[in-house]
């Protein structure tokens, strides 16, 4: 490696201490990297530019607009009582409901939106059980990568794999849907263990919650009505996306269009004060940061690494995929990575044969969606998530998602390996 290699090196490795150590806001310090591989000439500004993926952003946005102008009719409350009434005021019941919810949500909308609905609501009720909502928030950021991973939709890696090799919603539900029903029954069991004992109140706190009138949270109902059909025609949008030639973005941007023209209010300012800008510009430096690793050849020489020591054994290569990509996914967000790896994978892909390629994509899929329940940095959901949680008074730290993060991840990759294995060699 030559000399810029190793100061891009330096700076991805140092802007991730700074993450670790939390002294210094995450958006703060991968703007300021992707800025210092720019005036180093890591990457030229036309390449990091056109590196960042303006469908993922462009989707984030206007799903986050979306969500904003719902927001305002109190659905997204009513659900969530609902929920919590379901589970009779018991914690750890309405932590398992809400999880699963997020999980089922991931996989028709897409994990982002799952939590940008459900996280401040999902903090209401935990403060009103008197528990902290870290726990809960941790969960469900897991729960919605998991449920995600299910569907072409439901985690944009996945639209950026089901996009390159022309894989089709139904393909994703096939391939993927069982293991991720596993991973979800295995998850449910581990958090009624891990948290049995934190979560116990008193009798008259789950009084209050059984108390809450779910119809009260609905307001506007003309607005109502018009946010569910928004939705209808997002859903709708995303499981006929291939035959209508549209992608993500498009979709999002033109339902999100519609609803501001009939919502009733002149001026978007409110409803645009609700995207998560933070989050967005924090992609935008990842990217660019990411660009340049990519550029310099050292995403590369890691995947041609691996693929050396497989020796071109398709079992090995695809237990070696998922393994690798959860780590890179974990470490450098699964979005970015999965873009420096899908050439790779379709160089493989054009040596064995489409067909017998098949169990890399999914490979792929896995432990890149998988992999990013890792860390707090390692899927978008986490990251949308922690910085609801944060402006709500609620900070979750580094090291507290890692803690459950880790200890989920390695349980779900190892069914996921055992599954690829039994299921297609």
């Amino acid at each position: 490696m030559g000399f810029l290699s190793w100061t891009a090196l330096a700076i991805f490795v140092a802007a991730y201490l700074l993450f670790l150590s939390e002294k210094l806001n995450r958006t703060v310090v991968v703007l300021a990297g992707a800025a210092l591989f720019l005036i180093l000439h890591i990457v030229d500004q036309t390449q990091a530019f056109l590196s960042i993926d303006w469908n993922v952003i462009f989707f984030m946005i206007f799903m986050m607009l979306i969500i904003g102008v719902t927001k305002t009719t109190g659905l997204f409350h009513y659900i969530a009582i609902k929920v919590a009434k379901t589970g009779q005021g018991d914690p750890l019941k309405i932590l398992i409901l809400l999880s699963l919810v997020g999980a089922v949500f991931s996989a028709f909308i897409d994990n982002v939106t799952t939590v940008l609905i459900l996280t401040p609501v999902t903090i209401l009720i935990a403060v009103e059980l008197g528990i902290a909502p870290t726990p809960f928030i941790i969960c469900q950021s897991i729960a919605a990568n998991i449920g995600g991973t299910a569907t072409l939709i439901g985690n944009p890696p996945n639209l950026k794999i089901g996009s390159v090799a022309k894989l089709k919603f139904l393909s994703f539900v096939g391939n993927l849907g069982p293991i991720v029903v596993i991973n979800l029954i295995v998850f449910a069991l581990l958090v009624f263990f891990l948290f049995r004992r934190q979560m116990v109140i008193s009798n008259e706190r789950k009084a209050r919650i059984m108390e809450f009138d779910e119809s009260k949270a609905l307001e506007n109902k003309p607005l109502l009505i018009k946010s569910l059909i928004a939705l209808f025609l997002i859903i709708s949008g995303f499981l006929f996306h291939e035959i209508l030639n549209l992608e993500a973005a498009t979709i999002s941007f033109f339902v999100a269009a519609l609803l501001l023209v009939f919502s009733g209010k002149h001026e978007p300012e409110a409803f645009l004060r609700d995207i998560e800008w933070g989050t967005v510009f924090f992609f935008v430096g990842l990217f660019i940061m990411v660009a340049g690793l990519t550029e310099l050849g050292l995403v590369k020489m890691c995947a041609d690494f691996f693929m050396r020591i497989t020796e071109g054994s398709l079992p090995l290569t695809s237990f070696l995929l998922i393994w690798l990509s959860a780590l890179f996914s974990a470490l450098i967000d699964n979005i970015p990575y999965v873009m420096a790896m899908i050439p790779i994978v379709e160089d493989i892909a054009a040596e064995l044969g489409p067909q017998a390629a098949m169990p890399l994509w999914w490979s792929l899929a896995l432990g890149a969606c998988l992999g990013g329940n890792a860390t707090l940095v390692g899927a978008s959901a986490n990251v949308v998530a922690a910085s609801i949680s944060a402006q709500s008074g609620y900070p979750i730290r580094f090291l507290d998602f890692i803690k459950y993060g880790l200890l989920f991840t390695v349980i779900s990759l190892s069914l996921s390996t055992g599954y690829i294995f039994l299921r297609y060699f």
